[in-house]
Parts: structure tokens; sequence; C-alpha cells
């Protein structure tokens, strides 16, 4: 898998639109989709390496939708994007297998975290994908 692709789930049109273009810019191969089913295509179909994903996408909430997600590729980076959280939600999505939980941008310059955050997870994927070989 040699794509940089980033899924952004994400329930809120312009945090979509705002992130895709982030991420665009920053030269990844952005899936946008607008339901867990398309979501869950790119990932079966091995295009997408880490997700962006908000406490809620499609009426399901995050700690329904990474099992679901992890279970399509358990090799799936996820990142939790989300600035108020609950602590239980916050542990249960850590438990499910979160690779970090960033706040959610509000103001021009809030971007840079999720920026380092995004290429970190692209690197432990790579990582990943050299010690285990090729996937088929």
């Amino acid at each position: 898998m040699n794509t940089q692709g980033l899924l952004i789930a994400d329930e809120d049109l312009a945090t979509r639109k705002q992130m895709a273009e982030l991420f665009i810019d920053a030269g990844y191969q952005v899936t946008v989709p607008s339901s867990v089913a398309g979501a869950l295509y790119g990932i079966l179909k091995k295009t997408v390496n880490v997700v962006l994903l908000s406490t809620r996408f499609d009426e399901l909430l995050a700690t329904e939708l990474i099992p679901l997600l992890k279970k399509a590729n358990r090799d799936l980076t996820i990142i939790l994007v989300a600035s108020e959280l609950p602590m239980a939600l916050l542990r249960k999505a850590r438990h499910e297998g979160i690779f970090y939980h960033a706040l959610k941008p509000v103001q021009p310059g809030d971007e840079e975290e999720l920026r380092q955050v995004v290429k970190c997870a692209f690197e432990k994927a790579k990582q990943h994908e050299y010690k285990d070989g090729p996937t088929a």
C-alpha cells in the first residue's frame, strides 16, 4: 500500500471541507464520504490508511464506529478529532484502538496539531507495512 489515503469522517460538512482542503494541499489522497457505507468502501478497498473521525458520523457515535472500521481493516490508524469529549467516551475510544485524540481546529493556526499527527500516523503505517511486508 503505497498511497497516503486519508479518509475524513465528520458529521459537519464545513469541517470536512476545511480538513479536506488542508490535507489535499499537503499532498494526501483524501476521501470524504457522506456515509458509513462510503467510509467502509474505501477502507475495504485498501485505499485508506488513516481516518480522521469526529465524535459522530452518519448518526453513529465514534465508539460504535471504531470497532466496525477496525474489523474492516485491523491495521487502520484512526485519529479521533473532537473538542468537547466526555472522559468516558474518550476512554472507550482509546480501548477500541484509536491512534490519537486531536482537538478540532477552530481558529486559523489550530491545524498544526492535526498536520503533525496525520504525518506521524502515515509514518507508523509505513513502518507497519515494511515490518509485515506488502499486503495483497
